[in-house]
């Protein structure tokens, strides 16, 4: 089908996909993502940080993935951050009828993902932010090749694809790439999430607390709790966490708030129960939470499973947020929804560098095309090439010595562009990654606009100079070296990701829906 030109894919083949040992895989769209925030990342692995032989068994149960086929691969700005992809699929191989009925699902799904997620693990392993990602977002064709019985997605980024059909398109290196390439955040592993041992898992940690500002009867879910506070176990867990039409707005949207809620509580009752710090206690948490993963990439180590135990030991629940990705109505198709920029930029930009978005209150910011330049860096990390696109002689040489002088790193030699009718400089970048290296760069022109051009290098700018240009515009050696009052991510001394939640109307952990009822309002 086809809306205003571009060419879209919204269905999936209804693919039937086993395990490593070739059994029926058992998986559902309600993958619980308190695993990935942490919670059972860090339940899962804690044994091994004292000794529990069963950690090997354990271990080599999970399926291990090459990944393949990623492209052009952003850069890894917080050198020290891990980027963990979490994933879901709503395949519903390998439950019986009974398991079915008992759980309100369907009989079929369509091996997509439902639940996506990148979880931050800052540097210094003292704060942590889950950005969701909606499975009904419209998303560029990036392109994946055809394998392991699965179709393939043909590149074709003026087409768009609903991102959720990309695991079924091609796998988890599929996701993996459209993932990268969308928001330009570097991912360090994934971990696919499955069903099994959820309802164990949530009784194991002797449920939670829950707060319903109003009744709720959903047939669907199997969900029937009125209004008021109540602690459920795992069963009512899984119910209250796929309920979706029948509260609020109906939308996927609304679910995913109610789904961040759910996993603060779980997570403020990990932390109270000091569960993380008791081996004995977590022993029958951990065999139950091996089968809520089904697989990891095939980089991911003992000693990185390690490291993400260790993140989450000392964890509060004041230092992990949930964001969702701000999105709007995608008009050709009123039920999907598409990325809003330049805000999205901004927070994937955050999230890459793992800084703070500079303050409302800072000083007047320089313009671009009617939008304030806000996040950017420092001119040495901006790497640039210099191309003429007039018939002015010299003129990339001698801008190129000019950006030289005042910091920036040029790369190449300056050159000509493909046509010299520009008119307006140009500066084209690869991926929102690089849009504070852009933007540092606009702060130098007096008439330029920023254009997305997904073939540039990652990590690199390119500015393509018009007819109006003459020279730089003034510059201060005194001025911050961001052109703003804001830190630059290279001088930031400790991570600052935490003031995103509040940035863009996500949660900390300490949130309930007794504070927090938008999730269940129109």
């Amino acid at each position: 089908m086809k809306w205003m030109g571009r060419r879209t894919h919204s269905g999936g083949g209804r693919a039937r996909r086993t395990g490593p040992d070739g059994r029926p895989r058992r998986s559902l769209t309600f993958v619980i993502t308190a695993w990935v925030s942490g919670v059972m990342a860090a339940v899962l692995v804690a044994a091994a940080l004292v000794g529990y032989i069963k950690y090997r068994e354990i271990w080599d149960g999970i399926h291990h993935e090459t990944v393949t086929g990623l492209g052009q691969r952003p850069p890894k700005y917080a050198t020290s951050a891990m980027n963990i992809l979490a994933f879901g699929s709503d395949s519903r191989v390998g439950l019986s009828r009974r398991e079915q009925l008992i759980l309100h699902v369907g009989r079929t799904g369509c091996g997509c993902s439902d639940t996506i997620m990148i979880v931050h693990i800052s540097p210094g392993r003292h704060q942590v932010t889950v950005l969701n990602l909606p499975r009904d977002l419209m998303v560029p064709m990036y392109g994946c090749p055809a394998a392991d019985g699965k179709p393939g997605e043909q590149e074709d980024t003026a087409g768009v694809v609903q991102i959720n059909q990309t695991l079924a398109l091609g796998g988890p290196s599929c996701l993996w790439k459209t993932v990268e390439h969308l928001t330009g955040i570097r991912i360090d592993h994934f971990i696919q999430l499955e069903f099994d041992g959820v309802v164990k898992v949530v009784n194991d940690v002797g449920g939670v607390n829950v707060c319903v500002p109003r009744s709720i009867h959903d047939p669907n879910s199997g969900l029937n709790i009125k209004a008021g506070v109540h602690h459920i176990m795992g069963l009512r867990f899984l119910e209250f966490w796929r309920t979706r039409e029948t509260v609020a707005d109906g939308s996927d949207l609304k679910r995913i708030q109610r789904d961040d809620l759910l996993l603060a509580e779980v997570l403020r009752g990990v932390v109270h129960k000091g569960l993380l710090q008791s081996p004995t206690r977590l022993l029958p948490i951990v065999e139950d939470a091996a089968h809520a993963i089904y697989a990891t990439d095939a980089g991911m180590t003992e000693m990185d499973m390690f490291h993400i135990a260790e993140s989450f030991r000392g964890l509060t629940t004041h230092n992990v947020q949930f964001i969702e990705v701000p999105t709007q109505v995608y008009l050709p198709q009123p039920a999907q929804v598409e990325l809003v920029q330049p805000r999205d930029g901004r927070l994937f930009s955050a999230i890459a560098h793992d800084v703070k978005l500079p303050s409302k209150t800072a000083a007047p910011q320089p313009t671009n095309g009617g939008h304030p330049v806000l996040d950017t860096v420092s001119p040495q990390d901006v790497h640039v090439t210099v191309l003429n696109g007039t018939t002015v002689g010299q003129l990339a040489t001698t801008t190129a010595a000019s950006l030289t002088a005042r910091g920036f790193s040029v790369v190449g030699s300056p050159g000509d562009a493909t046509t010299s009718d520009y008119t307006s400089s140009v500066i084209e970048y690869s991926s929102a990654a690089d849009l504070p290296a852009a933007r540092t760069l606009a702060t130098q022109l007096a008439n330029v606009q920023l254009r997305q051009v997904p073939a540039i290098t990652p990590g690199t700018v390119t500015l393509i100079l018009g007819s109006t240009f003459t020279t730089l515009a003034a510059h201060s050696p005194t001025a911050s070296a961001s052109g703003s009052g804001s830190p630059s991510p290279s001088s930031s001394k400790s991570p600052s990701v935490g003031s995103l939640a509040k940035s863009f109307g996500g949660i900390t952990g300490y949130a309930n829906c007794k504070r927090d009822k938008r999730a269940f309002e129109p």
